[in-house]
């Protein structure tokens, strides 16, 4: 839909590459049972510093433009890797780091013994926040869902 609306020939071929590999038409190393990316899929980066410095190229001076910023993402597949290049941006940026912690209150006393405290606030599940979120003001946030639609919240 995105590659329609814009009517960009170089995100064109991404989305077609993508749907490829996604539909297995990607040959994959049978030895490695890896597959090798086209030439022309990515831009490859050694680093974590490299890839940020490349997506977010003066970050210092360009984080409060929506514009830019809403046209950069990096995409990782692990929750640790995501957070590790979200604190590493956002060390770069000016301010001070306010934490946000969950509530880790229970209504249940008797449920305490199951599930400890300390145990849940350790679990760092897929679409949920972690239980110590750090962020600074006017950085940016992207809402990824309305639980109470038509109010804004995650």
């Amino acid at each position: 839909m995105r590659v329609q609306l814009q009517n960009d020939p170089s995100a064109a071929r991404f989305a077609k590459q993508l749907l490829d590999i996604g539909n297995g038409k990607i040959p994959m190393d049978a030895s490695t049972k890896r597959f090798s990316f086209p030439p022309d899929f990515c831009n490859h980066k050694e680093t974590k510093k490299d890839l940020i410095h490349c997506a977010f190229p003066n970050i210092t001076q360009n984080y409060k433009v929506h514009q830019w910023i809403s046209e950069r993402a990096i995409l990782a597949a692990k929750n640790v890797d995501v957070n590790e290049i979200n604190i590493t941006i956002q060390n770069q940026l000016p301010g001070e780091t306010i934490t946000y912690n969950s509530i880790d209150n229970i209504m249940n006393q008797d449920d305490a013994v199951n599930y400890p405290t300390e145990f849940l606030n350790s679990i760092d599940l897929p679409g949920m926040l972690p239980h110590s979120l750090k962020l600074k003001i006017e950085v940016p946030v992207i809402l990824l869902r309305n639980i109470n639609p038509p109010r804004l919240c995650n």
